[in-house]
């Protein structure tokens, strides 16, 4: 075998607000619960059926974690991409226990919002009629393919 490959992608919805901490070192890291879902038919009774499977997930990356700090809440849809990591960890009894999580490295993790817990834009609902009812003239025109534009 040449290699492998420890990759997750997951697309799901937040059980619960993130928690935002920051380390003494400054860096922020950002806890989420992601619940994914399947449902289907059951052959024999004909009833539809549903398993929801929850995901901890738990980011490095400063500029994600600001992301999910501003902009992801209970309900929101994301799309993640990272990596999974077991830890071992005694509790107050002094049993050892492990918990399997999914990390979003400081390096190569990808966050996408996919939809709010709304489902729309977060946008107030007066400043998007606003921006609609804004005359043409006002709007800057698309580039021109022919123009050349500046890197």
């Amino acid at each position: 075998m040449a290699g492998t490959v420890n990759t997750v992608i997951l697309i799901g919805r937040l059980g619960k607000d993130p928690e935002i901490r920051n380390t003494a070192g400054g860096q922020k890291i950002g806890n989420m619960s992601v619940a994914t879902s399947e449902t289907w038919k059951d052959k024999a009774s004909g009833e539809r059926k549903e398993l929801t499977e929850w995901h901890r997930v738990v980011c490095f990356n400063d500029n994600i974690t600001d992301v999910i700090e501003r902009y992801v809440k209970k309900g929101s849809v994301i799309h993640l991409q990272g990596k999974l990591q077991t830890r071992k960890w005694t509790d107050q009894s002094g049993v050892e226990k492990y918990s399997t999580e999914v990390i979003i490295p400081k390096f190569g993790g990808v966050l996408t919002l996919l939809g709010d817990a709304g489902g729309g834009n977060r946008e107030a609902p007066a400043e998007r009629l606003a921006a609609a009812a804004k005359p043409a003239a006002t709007r800057a025109p698309p580039p021109d393919l022919d123009d050349e534009i500046p890197f």
